[in-house]
C-alpha cells in the first residue's frame, strides 16, 4: 500500500494547531540521510529553462503547461519544510508537514485499494489450469497498483499525508455481490512500533483470499523519499478437487516525488514477485520517468514455470499492458474501480476508523486545524492506558506475546493472531532474491 510517508507513528496523528503552523505527527512520516538543503532553493533547470514539475504532468506522465500547486500563503511553510527535511539525519520524530498536504483517511483504510477491482479478485478461481490461475493473479495484482498508488492524486490533486492510525484501530468493508459473490474486508492496526497493519480480504463464493501485512521505512536521497514497504501477503484459491493454491506476494518499494513543487506522487521502483507452489513465478520491473526518457508508471513482467519464461509482458500499470510482442491487452486500469462499501457511522464501533478520526478528518476537510488538533489530543487521551505496551520495542513485544507473566501489560489482537514464521512465506521465499528466508506474519481469526 503506498502512501505519503512511512507509518512510523505515534499512536496517535498530531495535527497543525492552524494553517500557519505545520501539522506536527508523532514519530515523523519520514526518514532521512543527509542531503544538501540547497537543492531546493528553486526548480531545477537546463540553461534558464525549468522542468516540467509533477504538477504539469497529465495522469500518463507527459508534460502538460501548469503551475506549482503549493497554496501562495503556505508557500513559505512548505519551502521551511523541504529544507529541514534535506538536513535532517536519524530520528526524524520533530518534522512536521504543512497542513495542505494532510489527508483525512487513516491508513487502516488503504488495504482497500487491493480490491478496488473485485470482480478480477473472483475472476482468479474461474483459471482451468495452473498458468491461467496464475496469469490472473498476476491481472489482478497489476490492476491494483493505480488504486493503491495514484489514486489520491486523483481525488486530491496530489499525494496526500494520510493519519497514522492508534493501536487496535479497526477497519471493515464489503463490495456487494453483484454475479461474482460478495467480498469483505477486515484490517486492525496489530503493532504501533514499528507500525504494522493486517488485512484479510475474502471472497467465500469464489473461494479466494488475501492475507498479509504491510510496515514502511523511509530516506531521503536526491530530493525524493524512498519507502521501502515491509511485509508481504498471501493469496489462496481454492481449486477443483477441494486443493488450495497459495500465491505469495512481494510489496513493491516507492519513491515519492515531486516534493520540490509541493505535489507529492508516487513512482514505484525496483521489482516484485508473485510466487505459487504450483512452480509458476512472476517478476515485475518498475521503471519510471526520468527527466530526459522513459515513461511513468512503465512495467514489463515474465510468468516463469520452474525457470523457464512461459509469457512476457509490459505496459503501464495506471493504463494499458499487453503481452510482449502483440496487441493482445493483458491488463486495463483505465476501468472504472469499486470503492468499498462502510456502515454508517452511528453502526460502527468506537475503534473503527471513520468514526475514530470523523472529527479530525473534518476538520481537514474544512481548513479548520485548530478542531483537528482538539480532536487528536482527544484521542490521545483515551489511550495513554495502551501506551505501555505501545511504546515498547518490537523484541520486548515479542517478548510480552511469549511470557504469560507480562500479560498485564500484553496488548490483545482482536482480529489476527501474530506467528513468527509465516509457513507459506517460508515454503515460497526461496525463489524471490534479496528477501529474508523467514518473516512474521498475522494470521486471521475469523471473528471480525
Amino acid at each position: 500500500m503506498g502512501i505519503f510517508g512511512n507509518k512510523r507513528s505515534s499512536s496517535v496523528p498530531v495535527l497543525a494547531a492552524s494553517t500557519s503552523a505545520a501539522a506536527a505527527d508523532g514519530n515523523s512520516p519520514f526518514g532521512a540521510q543527509h542531503a544538501n538543503s540547497t537543492l531546493f532553493s528553486s526548480p531545477p533547470s537546463v540553461s534558464g529553462r525549468r522542468f516540467a514539475s509533477p504538477s504539469d504532468t497529465s495522469r500518463d506522465g507527459l508534460a502538460t503547461p501548469g503551475t506549482d500547486v503549493v497554496p501562495t500563503e503556505q508557500k513559505a511553510g512548505w519551502t521551511s519544510f523541504i529544507k529541514s527535511l534535506a538536513s535532517m539525519t536519524g530520528d526524524l520524530s520533530s518534522m512536521t508537514a504543512p497542513p495542505f498536504i494532510l489527508s483525512p483517511t487513516s491508513l487502516t483504510e488503504f488495504p482497500a485499494y487491493w480490491c478496488e477491482r473485485p470482480e478480477l479478485f473472483a475472476d482468479i478461481a474461474t483459471g482451468r489450469t495452473e498458468q491461467d490461475r496464475a496469469e490472473k493473479v498476476l491481472r489482478w495484482f497489476i490492476c491494483t497498483l493505480k488504486g493503491q498508488y495514484t489514486t489520491r492524486n486523483e481525488k486530491m490533486g496530489s499525494e496526500k499525508k494520510p493519519l497514522n492510525p492508534v493501536l487496535g484501530e479497526e477497519f471493515f468493508g464489503v463490495w456487494p455481490d453483484v454475479g461474482f459473490g460478495e467480498t469483505t474486508l477486515s484490517v486492525e492496526q496489530v503493532s504501533h512500533h514499528p507500525p504494522i497493519t493486517a488485512y484479510f480480504i475474502q471472497n467465500k463464493k469464489a473461494g479466494v483470499t488475501l492475507q498479509g501485512h504491510s510496515g514502511q521505512k523511509t530516506s531521503f536521497s536526491a530530493g525524493s523519499i524512498n519507502v521501502k514497504q515491509n511485509g508481504h501477503a498471501v493469496l489462496t484459491v481454492a481449486v477443483p478437487g477441494g486443493k488450495k493454491e497459495n500465491f505469495l506476494i512481494t510489496l513493491p518499494k516507492l519513491q515519492i516525488q515531486g516534493l520540490v513543487w509541493g505535489s507529492p506522487y508516487i513512482e514505484l521502483t525496483d521489482s516484485t514477485a508473485i510466487v505459487s507452489d504450483t512452480g509458476f513465478v512472476a517478476n515485475i520491473d518498475y521503471k519510471g520517468k526520468g527527466w530526459v526518457s522513459g515513461k511513468a508508471h512503465s512495467y514489463k513482467a515474465t510468468l516463469a514455470h520452474n525457470g523457464k519464461t512461459v509469457r512476457s509482458y509490459e505496459g503501464t500499470w495506471t493504463a494499458i499492458g499487453k503481452v510482449a510482442k502483440s496487441d493482445e491487452i493483458f491488463t486495463d486500469a483505465t476501468v472504472p474501480k469499486t470503492e468499498v462499501s462502510v456502515k454508517p457511522i452511528e453502526e460502527q464501533n468506537d475503534w473503527e476508523s471513520r468514526k475514530l478520526w470523523r472529527a479530525t478528518a473534518q476538520g481537514i476537510r474544512t481548513g479548520d486545524y485548530e478542531a483537528a488538533s482538539r480532536d487528536k489530543s482527544r484521542i490521545e487521551a483515551s489511550i495513554k492506558f495502551y501506551l505501555i505496551f505501545s511504546n515498547s520495542t518490537q523484541n520486548e513485544q515479542r517478548q510480552m506475546r511469549k511470557d504469560e507473566a507480562s500479560a498485564g501489560n500484553q496488548w490483545q489482537l482482536k482480529l489476527f493472531q501474530y506467528v513468527e514464521s509465516d509457513p507459506v512465506y517460508k515454503k515460497l521465499a526461496s525463489h524471490v532474491k534479496g528477501i529474508p528466508s523467514e518473516e512474521d506474519a498475522y494470521i486471521f481469526r475469523g471473528n471480525a
